[in-house]
């Protein structure tokens, strides 16, 4: 696994199908990562962290808790001895209180839905060690970064801003490839798309969503899954993508269509 930069103090690693992203502040010891993966990567998260920082972080940060970002998350947390943040809306999902919604394979037109039933949808349990984020929406440990709340793929979603270079940390709100695509995911063709339509529950709120984030004109995203997107491309998918979100994001049919 290679990391690659994506702006200043904002490094990202891909574990499989899903990113993990390094993010510091001003002082480069004080640094968070933000989800933690898919499957055991816990040793090339820690490589990563040690080639970039040569320390732990201060913290963990979800955007939320699908088994696709959480892969590594006890275990992480346990190695570094560090609290991990997410919504409050997300924490029964991350105590072990609740699981998620069963997958929807009928949509997205791709093997990856195809395959979706086969995803964990159980919540993991943290125990004390998470936590909900601040309700001013300022980030833990990174005074640059504000968390907004982005529900739609989940209930909890949040995607994070930084203001002073417009760095935008969608998580999946949406991507920049056609998760549902195993050839897309294997080659990390790169183009914008929603959120992976198997595991998204709440279009209306996907779509609100998308709206937020085109309104904070982002000059450079990097999303839970594809590369990172940067300037007039990305303000014209992005434009794109929220004024056509009902005609070609939303599914025609669907368990959590029109729900």
């Amino acid at each position: 696994m290679t990391q690659f930069n994506v702006a200043d103090g904002v490094h990202y690693l891909r574990t499989i199908m899903a990113n993990v992203i390094f993010v510091s502040s001003g002082n480069e010891k004080d640094w968070v990562l933000v989800d933690a993966g898919v499957g055991d990567c816990s040793s090339s998260i820690i490589k990563t962290a040690n080639e970039l920082f040569g320390t732990s972080p201060k913290a963990i940060i979800m955007t939320h808790g699908h088994f696709d970002h959480v892969g590594a998350l006890r275990k992480l947390a346990e190695t570094w001895d560090v609290p991990v943040y997410a919504h409050e809306t997300e924490m029964p999902y991350l105590t072990g209180k609740e699981n998620y919604s069963s997958p929807d394979p009928a949509v997205g037109k791709g093997m990856m839905s195809l395959l979706s039933p086969l995803y964990p949808k159980k919540g993991i349990d943290l125990g004390n060690r998470v936590q909900p984020l601040p309700k001013d929406f300022s980030v833990p440990f990174l005074p640059d970064w504000e968390w907004v709340y982005t529900p739609g793929h989940t209930a909890g979603h949040v995607s994070f801003f930084r203001k002073t270079d417009k760095v935008l940390i969608a998580g999946d709100a949406f991507t920049t490839v056609k998760q549902e695509s195993f050839l897309a995911v294997a080659t990390q063709k790169k183009e914008l798309h929603g959120p992976p339509a198997y595991f998204t529950t709440d279009w209306a709120h996907a779509e609100d969503s998308v709206e937020k984030l085109a309104a904070l004109d982002p000059e450079t995203a990097i999303t839970g899954h594809g590369r990172p997107f940067y300037g007039e491309q990305l303000h014209q998918e992005l434009q794109h993508m929220k004024n056509h979100f009902r005609s070609e994001v939303i599914p025609k049919h669907g368990k959590y269509v029109n729900v």
